[in-house]
C-alpha cells in the first residue's frame, strides 16, 4: 500500500499577520474581562498615589498640610470639613461648617484616617465595610458599603481642653450651678 502525499499550498503572509493580531486582541480582551471582575478596592489600591494601611484603609493625599505638623491622637477632638460618599458617587453626609469630631467617636476607619493627617491637610479615604458600618444599614448607607470620604483637617485639640472650654461656656451662658447669684439647679430668669 502506498500513500501519496498531497502538497499543501503556501499560506499568504497577510493571513498569518491577521491570525497573530487576532490572538493578541483575544489576550487583551481576556485581561480586560478579568480586571472587570476585580473588587473596586483592589482596583483602587493599584491607582497612582493611593496608599494602603495594614487594616486595609486606603488613602490619597490631596493636600499635604503643614510640614512636620502634629497629628491627632485618640485623646483629641479634630475640627474637620468632610464629605462622605458611596462608591456610586451618592453623598450621604457633608459638613456645612467646620465640625468637631472626637477621634475615637467615629467609625474605626475614619478614626484611623484622622490619625494619619497633619494639620492643614486634605485626604481622600476609602473605607471597606469592616472599617465603616459593616453589615448594618445606617440611614442612607446600605449594609456592607464601601465609604469614600474627602476630609480636610483644620485643627485639633485634646479632648480634656475641649471639655474644659465647654464647661466654661456653659458657666458663662448661665447654666445651672455655674451662675453667680443663683443656687445650683435653680431656674434663672
Amino acid at each position: 500500500m502506498s500513500i501519496t502525499a498531497v502538497p499543501l499550498q503556501p499560506v499568504k503572509r497577510s493571513y498569518l499577520v491577521y491570525l497573530w493580531i487576532g490572538i493578541a486582541l483575544a489576550l487583551v480582551a481576556a485581561v480586560a474581562l478579568a480586571r472587570q471582575g476585580d473588587d473596586p478596592l483592589a482596583r483602587n489600591a493599584r491607582a497612582r498615589g493611593v496608599m494602603v494601611t495594614a487594616s486595609g484603609l486606603q488613602y490619597k493625599v490631596i493636600a499635604p498640610g503643614k510640614p512636620n505638623a502634629a497629628k491627632p491622637t485618640d485623646a483629641d477632638v479634630a475640627l474637620v470639613n468632610y464629605e462622605g460618599k458611596l462608591l456610586n458617587g451618592t453623598t450621604f453626609d457633608k459638613s456645612q461648617q467646620p465640625t468637631p469630631m472626637p477621634v475615637t467617636g467615629v467609625v474605626p476607619g475614619f478614626s484611623e484616617a484622622l490619625k494619619l493627617m497633619p494639620k492643614g491637610s486634605k485626604y481622600r479615604f476609602w473605607l471597606k465595610s469592616s472599617l465603616g458600618y459593616g453589615d448594618k444599614a445606617t440611614g442612607p448607607i446600605p449594609a456592607n458599603s464601601t465609604l469614600v470620604f474627602d476630609v480636610e483637617l483644620l485643627d485639633f485639640l485634646p479632648q480634656s481642653v475641649v471639655q474644659q472650654m465647654q464647661a466654661q461656656a456653659q458657666m458663662s451662658r448661665g447654666a445651672p450651678g455655674g451662675v453667680p447669684g443663683g443656687a445650683p439647679g435653680q431656674p434663672q430668669p
